[in-house]
């Protein structure tokens, strides 16, 4: 199953800088781990923002929800999730 993700990373401002980069570098790694099993699609950056809109291709709801609640940020997120399939019309045979 494809899903939209839209994720807006809110950290507080009085953090301390040391656990900032240390949550940062555990999420990048995660990230880049399920980006090479082919789970987390795609990541775009927000121009301007600390946002990103991703896609994800996993096999259930629960399955995506386990992966964004295992996040190091995801308690500093605001997400938005959008289920997508196939639109009829698209001339693409690998986007299901």
């Amino acid at each position: 199953m494809l899903y939209h993700v839209r994720m807006d990373v809110l950290i507080p401002t009085d953090m301390d800088a040391d656990k900032v980069n240390e949550l940062k570098a555990t999420e990048k790694a995660l990230s880049q781990k399920l980006q090479e099993q082919g789970k987390w699609r795609h990541i775009w950056r927000l121009a301007g923002e600390y946002s990103n809109f991703s896609i994800f291709d996993v096999e259930s709801n629960e399955e995506l929800h386990d992966i964004m609640m295992s996040l190091p940020l995801y308690p500093y997120m605001k997400v938005q999730v959008t289920p997508l399939l196939r639109h009829p019309s698209s001339v693409r045979s690998d986007d299901s």
